[in-house]
């Protein structure tokens, strides 16, 4: 998947680039082409691995260039919706949790809703139910968009002119999508404690409750500076 994300965003990088505008089949074609590949991965993905998220996203931006008409994604509504309209949810998300996703829960609890509860499942192409959202999975309500992460799009939802809220979500970043974007010092630190709390918790609740607590920790690290 990390390979598949750096040749879409080489591409996409060349296009832009150019100073003529590309035909719409000339993408169309190598969006084909990667769209096949990414085929071939999610085929030998029995585990659900990190990074398929940021994959649809970026293909879903290149497939923008070539489809300019295409109907807005189901993610895109979402951003009308209130904030007020997202409390009492069922928010659902891949099992196994690990940095985004444990990060965007506890940006959910801490700013959206403190009384959300979460659902964890194994089906990729699992369907909300009555009253669910889905956040860092496939076809998600809130997930990847291009190159941000799912903590990133939660962050800008929020609306919040949040300079600690902002360091946390480049940290996330940076651990999520491994491009070394913005290059915070504080990233390995907190890399190494996520990587002890899913060593030390095989449930998924007790990787959120410990996450929060870190998180709640180095919100307030970043707030005294």
């Amino acid at each position: 998947y990390r390979e598949l994300a750096e040749a879409i965003s080489t591409f996409t990088a060349q296009l832009q680039r150019k100073r003529s505008p590309p035909s719409a089949g000339e993408v169309a074609v190598t969006l084909g082409r990667f769209q096949n590949r990414l085929a071939a991965v999610e085929a030998i993905d029995f585990f659900q691995a990190d990074g398929r998220e940021q994959v649809h996203a970026l293909l879903r931006a290149l497939d923008s260039r070539s489809t300019p008409a295409a109907a807005p994604r189901e993610v895109t509504a979402m951003s009308t919706v209130r904030l007020e309209e997202l409390k009492g949810r069922v928010w659902v998300t891949r099992a196994n949790v690990h940095v985004d996703r444990m990060a965007s829960a506890w940006l959910i609890r801490r700013w959206i809703d403190p009384q959300a509860r979460f659902k964890f499942v194994g089906d990729r192409h699992y369907r909300p139910g009555d009253n669910e959202l889905r956040f860092d999975m496939y076809e998600a309500e809130f997930t990847h968009d291009a190159n941000r992460c799912t903590f990133e799009v939660l962050a800008a939802r929020l609306g919040h002119n949040d300079a600690a809220l902002e360091a946390i979500g480049e940290i996330v970043h940076d651990l999520d999508l491994k491009d070394q974007k913005f290059g915070r010092e504080a990233a390995a630190g907190v890399q190494q404690l996520l990587a002890g709390i899913v060593a030390s918790n095989a449930n998924d609740e007790a990787r959120l409750e410990r996450a929060g607590a870190l998180f709640d920790d180095l919100y307030r690290s970043f707030q005294a500076r």
